[in-house]
């Protein structure tokens, strides 16, 4: 990937210049210890854009992540110009930064591991904390808790404690704490992991919704079966590293996949979704 993708639509059409990209990494690399985490990333995703990232455990995805949200900082490297922004701006305040994004993880669902209920949840997305603690919550805040809730169709869960809940439950209380603050894009790391195959049927449904609302999807995953159709953009990494970006049907392909993973898997599409076989 030697240029950042973006310059033009999916469909090949030239896309709005108005506004600067949501993301743009040039020539990012993140090195935590002795280990290189990312190696010269190159990206640009823009407002709207439902991307998936597709690789293996141990690939970087959750370190690419982490570097969106500035738990992660680039270095200086040899190829080229680092470029680390976000809505043109290389300089942020953490807390304005992470209004843009709504972010999902494993280790965001562990620390909400406690007595704390599902409407809790969504109110502490104002303020990026586990459970609400000493915060002032405001009218608008409740109403949009509450608005929340009922879009997600999670009502019924908002006085429940979390840890009474099934893991498929309480990851989308997760989604609407993501989602309180109108972020521009929702980032999901590994989503569908522990969940059931009616926990996963309702999660898929319930993304779809949010793509649909004009929400961004950003997902990280090593699961096919997790790009949602309206992921229309697919970026393949391995290695700490981008090797192929495009539009969703030339990159998701026998060969590309076999490569990623090195398992000879037989790639088939069915009504926008795509599953792997063969192994």
């Amino acid at each position: 990937m030697n240029e950042p993708h973006g310059t033009k639509g999916i469909s090949g059409t030239d896309l709005p210049r108005r506004s600067p990209p949501l993301l743009e990494f040039a020539h990012v690399t993140v090195v935590k210890g002795e280990k290189r985490l990312l190696d010269d990333l190159t990206v640009c995703i823009r407002d709207g854009e439902h991307v998936a990232i597709l690789g293996p455990n141990g690939s970087g995805k959750s370190s690419f992540i982490r570097t969106i949200n500035r738990e992660y900082y680039p270095v200086l490297g040899t190829g080229g110009e680092v470029v680390f922004r976000v809505r043109g701006r290389d300089v942020w305040d953490v807390f304005d930064l992470r209004g843009l994004f709504g972010i999902v993880s494993p280790d965001l669902q562990y620390a909400y591991t406690r007595n704390v209920t599902g409407r809790e949840v969504v109110l502490s997305g104002f303020f990026s904390s586990v459970g609400l603690f000493n915060h002032h919550i405001t009218p608008a805040m409740e109403e949009r808790a509450d608005q929340v809730l009922r879009f997600l169709g999670v009502e019924h869960l908002s006085s429940r404690p979390m840890d009474e809940m099934s893991s498929g439950e309480a990851r989308r209380l997760l989604i609407g704490r993501a989602l309180v603050h109108n972020p521009k894009a929702l980032i999901l790391d590994e989503p569908t992991n522990s969940l059931d195959l009616h926990a996963l049927h309702t999660f898929r449904q319930t993304l779809r919704k949010i793509a649909r609302s004009g929400v961004g999807i950003i997902m990280a995953t090593h699961n096919l079966h997790d790009i949602i159709p309206e992921i229309t953009r697919v970026i393949l990494m391995r290695d700490g590293g981008f090797f192929m970006d495009g539009p969703k049907e030339d990159v998701l392909t026998d060969a590309n996949i076999r490569y990623l993973f090195r398992v000879p898997f037989r790639i088939r599409e069915e009504g926008g979704w795509y599953y792997a076989s063969g192994y």
